[in-house]
């Protein structure tokens, strides 16, 4: 007999098929997901969003993957580097107004000079910030010890998606080399776990040759990952990608956007105190984007705090939000978006994984 939408939401666990019937729900069913997420949210992390002030600081990036706008093979992107002084001027505006957190990411590089920048860079922003501001990076794929290094510097959260959980699909958005491996990839999680981060990942939603089969899978795969943040979005296509040619076989944006809700929602009851953060993308596809992911489940938004100059070439896709408002335009429209989604902002709070607290507890 065939369960109903009612039934699988009294569960305490989701096997594949039940998460695939929740991610297909429509209507009346859709609705009763979304009331069940944002109870789960309530009950397990309250009400309280937090800020991490993202810094894109370079889009020179060594990698080539297929989907993305500033892969290494785009010659059409301008490239910048970002001085010094620029990022530690947008930490002390994050300190200043109270996010509580920062988010350094850039393109991909693991040459030693950049990995003596970043850790010099972790070690003047806790200084500024008198050791008060929490730091994130995003920086790719490393080496333990380069992990290991920014840790002692100070940052203590870090994000790199998995993109796919299935390596068949993972294989055909990424060259076929050894400079895009899955089981790199997966490594590194591993890594960062061991040394004591609080280890994000996430997935594109939507791209090309992606089934129901393996959106399931990616949820369930950060579950037995035992994960402790997530930022996954909708796939928005770029026309200087390879993986544009497929843009007539993707799902309509809509359709992509609702299911990116859908995931969160599922994610939220699967995992019920991990942070989850309502992805610019969101906002991409419908100007309100973000605070219908906040209401269902995601508790983490990042404004952009990037020298509003650059941020226009930092585009790995297109038609990207925000890129030509100020700092204090982006928290002042952040503030008012928490506001609408009934949220209330974690001022000057790291906002940390409770996720995590248990899992080191363990």
């Amino acid at each position: 007999m065939t369960k109903s939408i009612e039934q699988i939401l009294l569960q305490d666990q989701f096997t594949k098929d039940d998460i695939i019937r929740l991610l297909q729900s429509k209507d009346e069913d859709e609705k009763a997901l979304f009331v069940k997420s944002s109870d789960t949210k309530l009950k397990y992390v309250g009400r309280n969003v937090h800020f991490r002030g993202l810094v894109e600081f370079s889009n020179i990036c060594k990698k080539d993957c297929l989907y993305c706008g500033i892969r290494a093979s785009n010659s059409a992107v301008n490239r910048y580097d970002i001085a010094d002084e620029e990022i530690l001027k947008a930490a002390k505006f994050a300190y200043k107004n109270k996010y509580g957190s920062l988010v350094l990411q850039s393109g991909e590089r693991s040459d030693q000079k950049f990995i003596d920048r970043i850790e010099n860079l972790l070690k003047e922003i806790k200084k500024i910030s008198n050791d008060e501001l929490g730091i994130t990076i995003s920086l790719g794929e490393q080496t333990k010890e380069t992990y290991q290094k920014w840790f002692d510097a100070g940052a203590h959260r870090y994000l790199l998606r998995i993109e796919s959980s299935n390596k068949e699909l993972y294989n055909k958005i990424h060259p076929n080399n050894e400079e895009h491996s899955h089981e790199t990839r997966l490594k590194c999680l591993k890594y960062l776990q061991e040394i004591g981060y609080q280890t994000g990942t996430g997935v594109m939603i939507g791209i090309p040759f992606q089934t129901y089969d393996d959106l399931a899978n990616d949820l369930l795969f950060m579950q037995k990952f035992d994960i402790d943040m997530v930022g996954m979005g909708p796939f928005i296509e770029h026309d200087q990608t390879p993986m544009y040619q497929y843009k007539d076989q993707l799902m309509s944006l809509n359709d992509r956007f609702r299911l990116t809700l859908k995931m969160i929602a599922v994610l939220r009851i699967m995992m019920k105190d991990i942070n989850i953060a309502s992805a610019t993308a969101l906002q991409a596809i419908d100007p309100l984007g973000r605070e219908k992911a906040l209401r269902i489940g995601a508790n983490i938004i990042m404004p952009n705090i990037t020298p509003t100059s650059e941020r226009a070439n930092y585009l790995l896709y297109q038609n990207k939000p925000c890129i030509d408002e100020g700092a204090d335009d982006c928290t002042n429209c952040m503030e008012a978006r928490i506001n609408m989604a009934d949220g209330v902002i974690g001022y000057g709070e790291w906002g940390d994984s409770q996720h995590y607290q248990k899992r080191k507890n363990k």
